[in-house]
């Protein structure tokens, strides 16, 4: 018989705070549900109004990103991901997370569960994975702390991805020391699904079942949603139990049990059990579907003894879903789980109360109006905080205008050249990320056309000749100096390397990685970026169907760079018409587009000579239209060879990647003579070469179709201006200037391969 009084456990002011809410959400706590908390409750709160759950901080500024298009079929924040109609019948669902403080404190299972977290956000829509991405920064590997992260974060990401046979469509890394206490680990998954049975995480009919399906709960995790919603300090260390242990074996045969249901249609409503588990999955799938849910924490599988019902509720355990179906069908459903061998358990049942009730052997530990623990209008508070624009000095441009390469074409200072070259490849910014992605399983499902190190990874759909494009991108530098700016870059970047790709990009996800939004300086970085991000995506039509808001990326060594990082896909409807970035002997070389080389913000400024600047390169977003139209075009007729975007290290590291492309796939050494126009040619040495620039290509031809590629290109109204042609010598020519290509290939090729050894 259940006891329909709470259970007398008060929650007082000095309970909230332990917990990490303040006196005034104490006070909305009680105001919201007329009487004071039971400890379980402001429990259930604190979870539930931490940072990393409620957004609160940051879903005011949220609800205005542009999202709009024809191919959206699901609104963002109604459901676990995004979804974008690829066909009549299929839909590429998509979205991007972070993990980051749990990998700061165990790099391991911090990235290994935040794989797995991302790929069960996908499969809860009904999709199968296709492939993942992951976007990654750390402070320079100079340092030991910094090198166990590397290591340890990418063995995380390729064990548990290779083991749950999810192969890595490509990412991205990038080395500052900001990141040296607090590294970023932004996962991102695309899946495919069949639009007639995309599943939905609303739950609804009065009477139906609540199951817990999956691993067994413990006690790892709990506090974790409240643990990554504050800056990092030496107490971190020793909040170890906040980190996630995962099971990649366990995850893949959830996953098939999953998908066995959702395509026999025998689920009203699915969501996995992430940041605050059953307690975030429950109120969030009662919430949203206006209902209430009675949940019987005692009948939850569990693998500890002991438990109290705020850690069955709070607890982080991996590889668990919640699943409602109406009473006809449970059966059905737990026979789907006996085959797999998984538990498959009733643990509650919805009702018309609007109310999450909370049991434990029969006696009621909670009973909340579902929506005040959610994002929903009458849940969490929401807050914008106070902004104030950080002061920068002053910069003279012609502090930028550097003579270290200046009059090298005139001066044949080949050697001068050469070891700046060699000083650039290797560093880890640049070096190849080779020995990183090779411990990922690129290739497993046979569906990839392109895999990493490449403008963007292209894997087929399955049962077309259709593609998907997928990437992930943010210059942090640049955001660091203008966060407007910097995020219209980083959304004009990632167009860019999927027009590279021979996609059209179709999509965004994001994963906004800042630091503690209490700190005005802070908060306006976060805002401007936002603001941007979102009137980029709006100018070029791309709606931003997902995403994550990971704050507090802070230490005592000071913050993060602001990292937006911006996950896109493209659709290919032919996936024979994927480009590469490999630059084979015998063909010309353009530079395409609007070419507005700038050093002020590049990475040869910070790495060369330690400056940064406070203007970013001129961003057109119509010339970046124009740009990626001509490609698009040039490649439909069969004109396109090869394609790489301008963006970190210029004109010359984009060539240089092309002739590396060559050598790690073709294992041919291309050499390259330069012949520049004279506009070119009368351009600072420095600028043309490592001055960063949007809206512009690199992009081969066979000579036989150099002439039509440029009337094409006339006819678009965009500039190409031929850099000269490739050719099997490997020595890079330009006039008396002579380098061996294989020495710089050296030097690439072996940096990281160094650090990871």
């Amino acid at each position: 018989m259940e006891n329909e009084t709470l259970h007398p456990e008060p929650g007082t002011i000095q309970d909230a705070k332990k917990l990490g809410l303040t006196e005034d959400e104490f006070q909305l706590i009680q105001e919201k549900i007329g009487r004071q908390p039971t400890f379980t409750e402001l429990a259930m709160y604190s979870g539930m109004w931490s940072e990393h759950c409620s957004y609160k901080n940051s879903i005011l500024l949220l609800k205005e990103l542009y999202c709009e298009s024809d191919l959206l079929l699901a609104e963002r924040g109604e459901e676990n991901a995004g979804a974008l109609k690829i066909n009549d019948k299929q839909a590429v669902v998509f979205k991007i997370e972070s993990h980051n403080h749990p990998s700061a404190i165990e790099p391991y299972q911090g990235a290994a569960t935040g794989v797995g977290g991302i790929m069960r956000d996908i499969f809860t829509m009904g999709a199968r994975p296709l492939a993942s991405l992951n976007s990654l920064r750390f402070g320079l590997p100079d340092k030991p702390r910094n090198r166990y992260l590397l290591k340890e974060v990418v063995k995380g990401i390729g064990d548990y991805g290779n083991s749950l046979g999810i192969p890595c469509a490509g990412g991205e890394i990038y080395f500052h020391d900001s990141y040296s206490v607090n590294p970023l680990v932004n996962a991102m998954t695309v899946g495919i699904a069949d639009i007639e049975t995309l599943a939905s995480s609303r739950a609804s009919g009065i009477g139906n079942i609540v199951l817990y399906v999956g691993a067994k709960t413990g006690r790892d995790g709990i506090h974790g949603a409240s643990f990554a919603s504050k800056e990092l300090s030496e107490e971190s260390e020793e909040e170890r139990s906040a980190v996630q242990v995962g099971d990649p074996f366990m995850e893949k045969i959830v996953m098939e049990a999953t998908l066995e249901c959702i395509h026999s249609k025998l689920l009203v409503a699915v969501q996995d059990m992430g940041a605050a588990g059953l307690l975030s999955s429950s109120s969030e799938m009662s919430s949203s579907g206006g209902v209430g849910m009675d949940i019987h924490t005692d009948k939850v599988p569990a693998r500890e003894s002991g438990m109290l019902p705020f850690e069955y509720l709070l607890s982080e355990s991996q590889e668990r879903m919640l699943m409602v179906v109406e009473p006809e069908k449970v059966e059905k459903v737990k026979a789907v789980f006996d085959k797999w061998e998984l538990d498959c358990t009733e643990i509650g049942v919805i009702t018309d109360s609007k109310k999450l009730r909370v049991y434990y052997n029969g006696t009621l530990y909670a009973d909340l109006p579902g929506e005040s623990l959610t994002v929903s209008a009458n849940g969490a508070p929401r807050y914008k905080r106070e902004t104030k624009k950080p002061e920068q000095p002053a910069v003279n441009p012609e502090e930028y205008q550097f003579q270290t390469t200046a009059g090298f074409i005139d001066n044949s200072d080949s050697s001068g050249l050469k070891n700046l070259l060699v000083k650039m490849v290797s560093h880890p910014v640049f070096a190849s990320k080779r020995p990183v992605y090779e411990q990922y399983d690129t290739d497993i499902g046979n569906m990839r056309i392109i895999g990493p190190g490449q403008n963007g990874g292209v894997y087929r759909v399955p049962g077309t000749d259709q593609a998907i494009g997928a990437v992930t991108d943010c210059n942090s530098f640049y955001v660091s100096i203008d966060p407007y700016e910097g995020a219209r870059h980083a959304i004009a970047e990632s167009y860019r390397n999927l027009v590279a790709s021979g996609a059209a990009p179709a999509g965004v996800t994001n994963c906004l990685n800042f630091a503690n939004p209490h700190k005005p300086e802070n908060y306006y970085f976060f805002e401007r970026a936002v603001k941007g991000m979102s009137d980029a995506s709006e100018t070029l039509k791309l709606p931003i169907t997902s995403g994550n808001v990971s704050f507090y990326n802070e230490s005592a060594e000071g913050p993060v760079l602001p990292t937006p990082t911006i996950g896109m896909v493209g659709l290919l409807d032919d996936y024979r018409k994927a480009i590469t970035g490999i630059l084979k002997p015998d063909r010309d070389l353009f530079l395409v587009g609007h070419f507005r080389p700038s050093l002020e913000a590049t990475q040869y400024g910070l790495i060369e000579f330690q400056k940064g600047g406070v203007c970013l390169p001129e961003l057109d977003l119509s010339k970046e239209v124009q740009a990626g139209q001509l490609v698009q075009e040039a490649n439909s007729v069969g004109f396109v060879d090869a394609v790489v975007d301008l963006s970190m290290g210029g004109m010359i590291f984009a060539l240089l990647k092309m002739i590396f492309a060559c050598k790690d796939r073709e294992n041919i050494l291309t050499g390259f003579s330069f012949s520049l126009s004279d506009e070119l040619s009368s351009m600072q040495a420095d600028r043309l070469f490592w001055g960063e620039s949007a809206h512009t290509y690199l992009l081969s031809v066979n000579k036989e179709d150099s002439e039509n590629f440029e009337n094409i290109a006339e006819k678009n109204g965009v500039t190409v201006s031929k850099l000269g042609s490739s050719n099997d010598s490997g020595v890079l020519q330009l006039n008396d200037i002579e380098i061996e290509v294989g020495d710089l290939y050296s030097a690439w090729d072996g940096a990281l391969a160094e650090v990871l050894h």
